[in-house]
């Protein structure tokens, strides 16, 4: 304490001294300094040669990352907590300094559209926890780029949450979709980054472009498949064939490379068709058929209502055998095999086909 003391009046003999009577820091005040010792809990810095300052326990942490690993000689800048504490320093804080700086980094990322780093750290059920420098933020799961989106089937949470914790451990460039300093808030998007550079690329194709590339999800409602330069897009359902589909597993597979049509692009999401690489089959047969007509039909699946059966390839319709008297006649009725029908209903343009039973 003595040795303060004696710095402590050194140093104010100089400013009493000086002829420019410098002004005295103060609370809140942001000021730069030289670092003069380091130890394990307190940091002691020269500002201007006539007073000193000390950073001590949690104030030394810097959340903009910019002082992680300070070393004697460094020059730095601290915001003032005391213009004098019981020791006779001043009493500075990297931990405020940092926070403005951290947020006044990510601020500016934000309006100029900066495209960051981020750190992944961990993972909940919404997304993922990430880091930028010291400071912590969130990418929800709908602003994952098509890459790291997890298609689950069924929408399953457990088996979502486990794909995303396979993230963590790895770097993200992102942009910054919303801040709050105030309360800690960062919100970032990778999507956001991935739109961009997809937009680049799609420049290069236009509506009806055949693509071949490798189908690498399939959901419930289509699948989706990667072309191109890491582009994807989605094959709905009713674009996988010209026939009734009730499950896309049924006509395409994990890691199978096909040919499809690009239909639509819009706004950076592509809508693709396998179907419509071939000619409607319907049109060849609106002329051959009408309602009354005896036919012979394959049942290829069952239904609560009756079958489905195939007329010919690629053409399908519901043969109804829900009534009573057709109980027997409907448990009889096995797929794969041929029977008899009355066509009831036949509209080639909207495609619908109904039968009955001859």
């Amino acid at each position: 304490m003595a040795t303060v003391a004696k710095t402590k009046t050194n140093n104010m003999e100089k400013l009493l001294n000086s002829p420019e009577s410098p002004t005295l820091p103060k609370a809140g005040d942001l000021i730069e300094g030289e670092v003069v010792f380091v130890g394990r809990n307190e940091i002691l810095v020269d500002i201007n040669g006539l007073l000193t300052g000390l950073i001590r326990g949690y104030e030394a942490y810097d959340e903009s990352g910019e002082y992680s690993n300070l070393k004697v000689g460094d020059v730095i800048s601290a915001t003032v907590l005391d213009g004098e504490n019981e020791k006779g320093l001043v009493e500075l804080s990297l931990k405020q300094a940092g926070h403005k700086k951290a947020w006044d980094k990510i601020r500016r990322a934000k309006q100029e559209g900066e495209v960051i780093e981020v750190n992944i750290l961990d993972a909940n059920k919404g997304g993922l926890m990430v880091r930028l420098d010291q400071t912590q933020g969130f990418l929800p799961v709908s602003q994952l780029s098509p890459d790291h989106y997890p298609r689950v089937i069924g929408g399953n949470k457990n088996k979502i949450l486990e794909k995303l914790k396979s993230l963590v451990g790895e770097k993200f460039k992102v942009r910054v979709l919303d801040i709050n300093d105030e309360d800690g808030t960062l919100i970032v998007s990778e999507r956001a980054v991935d739109s961009e550079e997809r937009k680049k690329i799609l420049d290069e194709y236009k509506k009806g472009d055949v693509v071949e590339g490798m189908i690498t999800g399939v959901v419930d409602f289509g699948a989706f498949m990667e072309f191109g330069n890491g582009l994807e897009g989605l094959i709905h359902i009713s674009e996988l064939g010209w026939q009734r589909i009730d499950d896309p597993r049924d006509i395409v597979k994990e890691g199978q490379k096909i040919k499809a049509q690009i239909i639509d692009i819009n706004a950076n999401k592509v809508s693709l068709s396998i179907k419509r690489l071939e000619k409607d089959p319907w049109e060849a047969i609106s002329e051959k058929y009408k309602v009354g007509d005896k036919v012979k039909a394959t049942v290829v699946r069952a239904h609560k209502l009756g079958v489905f059966v195939e007329l010919e390839p690629n053409i399908q319709g519901l043969a109804r055998l829900g009534d009573k008297a057709k109980e027997d006649e409907k448990s009889g009725l096995e797929v794969g095999k041929e029977y008899e029908f009355v066509i009831t209903n036949f509209e080639p343009v909207s495609h619908k086909l109904g039968l009955s039973l001859a």
